[in-house]
């Protein structure tokens, strides 16, 4: 990669080289195991020009996206999030029954089920077939499609022009971020609302999430890089907020600029805080890459000791985080015996690189193991809540991020190896 996607800068400075490693959502099906498996470099990079932190784009949408094995709905924290936006986005924008709401990268419906059911006319924008068949089954009016400003066009021309585009965990998954910017302009009413949910890099760095960096994740954005994006397409930000999701996110509100006025005081905070942290300038990104080589020693040393001691270690989940994981860190069967999934998609199913086999969730209760690694560990208070019955036989959780550390007993008492 020569050159910044979004400003054409050729000035890129490395931030952390994870190796080479294959598409995290590419799990592998048994008859697979002899064959041959892509890996592509994994190296992410910060634009000293406009501050957008960028890895190569190795890996076509089309290639991870036709066919998805991420469902939204089999995580309950999530639809509840989803349910509960869905009723500030009304208040907030004052939708009303004639209103149209579009959302891209819908998946399997599980934030429009809400707007269906308040009555309001809505369309998913989903390119993955598999899932948006999920949606439609579930009453989710859903077109399987990619967002470009001719797509945007095409739906705005039968629809109407939306009073509310929502784009939750996308923007960071297109290469062509001015195209698809510019396709948000082309669905959005001139005097309506475009919200944007998407990993904040402040936290990422801050703490040491890493294992977020991954093929289908093109860019990462502070507010101010998302600033610049925007407005190649013609949109103005005007609000923002910090939420927990995924370890930290913001939600990005945006309006056609030429009806956006000033910018809310919360925007101005928070671009403070990413330039103290020194997100504007190089010094903020030099220590990253070695914090982010301390948790692969950390955890590796876990493994190793709990395997030569003789107890037993086992995953829980299998997400596209958890791959960049276990393939930056090497690890294998031999020290993690398998992990477990509520996808049953995933059932049956090897994660790519680290050929660890998928189980049902039930799986654990029954081998009752000593340690079980939470690899989703965005879903940390969810999964200590859903996993307490691993305390029953003595077992232990096992959080890799943003330190390692080991939850003791049904007190969830944390202890940081």
């Amino acid at each position: 990669m020569t050159r910044c996607r979004l400003c054409g800068s050729a000035t890129l400075a490395s931030v952390v080289d994870l190796g080479a490693t294959p598409p995290c959502e590419s799990f592998l099906a048994a008859e697979q195991l002899d064959l041959a498996e892509p890996a592509y470099p994994l190296h992410l990079r910060v634009c000293t020009d406009c501050w957008l932190a960028q890895i190569p784009p190795l890996i076509k949408p089309e290639e991870t996206f036709t066919e998805y094995a991420y469902f939204s709905s089999f995580s309950t924290s999530w639809v509840e999030h989803a349910r509960t936006y869905v009723a500030d986005a009304v208040e907030r924008t004052g939708l009303g029954p004639d209103a149209f709401v579009v959302e891209v990268a819908s998946n399997d419906g599980y934030l429009l089920k809400h707007v269906v059911d308040r009555g309001i006319r809505c369309l998913g924008v989903e390119p993955s077939v598999n899932v948006g068949a999920a949606a439609r089954d579930a009453g989710v009016p859903t077109l399987t499609a990619f967002l470009s400003p001719e797509t945007g066009a095409e739906v705005r021309a039968e629809h109407g022009p939306a009073a509310l585009v929502v784009a939750n965990n996308v923007y960071a998954h297109i290469p062509d971020v001015v195209g698809f910017t510019q396709g948000l302009r082309a669905l959005v009413a001139d005097d309506g609302w475009v919200s944007i949910e998407v990993q904040h890099l402040l936290t990422l760095i801050e703490e040491n999430q890493y294992d977020t960096i991954y093929h289908e994740h093109f860019q990462y954005y502070t507010v101010a890089s998302a600033i610049r994006a925007l407005a190649s397409g013609g949109l103005a930000l005007v609000d923002v907020e910090l939420l927990p999701t995924h370890g930290g996110s913001i939600r990005l509100w945006a309006r056609p600029a030429e009806a956006a006025g000033e910018p809310s005081q919360r925007v101005a905070d928070v671009l403070a805080r990413e330039k103290a942290a020194g997100l504007q300038e190089l010094s903020g990104y030099t220590e990253f890459s070695a914090r982010v080589a301390k948790v692969r020693r950390d955890l590796l040393k876990f493994l190793v000791e709990a395997a030569e001691s003789g107890r037993t270690v086992v995953g829980y989940g299998a997400p596209g985080k958890g791959n960049t994981l276990l393939n930056h860190c090497g690890i294998r069967p031999d020290l993690l015996a398998y992990t477990v999934d509520r996808n049953p998609y995933k059932h049956g199913r090897y994660t790519p690189g680290t050929r660890i086999p998928i189980l049902p969730p039930e799986q654990i209760a029954a081998d009752k193991p000593d340690y079980v690694l939470v690899l989703p560990w965005n879903l940390r208070d969810e999964l200590i809540e859903q996993l307490a019955f691993v305390h029953d036989w003595g077992g232990r959780l096992v959080f890799p991020i943003p330190e390692l550390s080991i939850v003791e007993g049904a007190s969830s008492k944390e202890v940081t190896a």
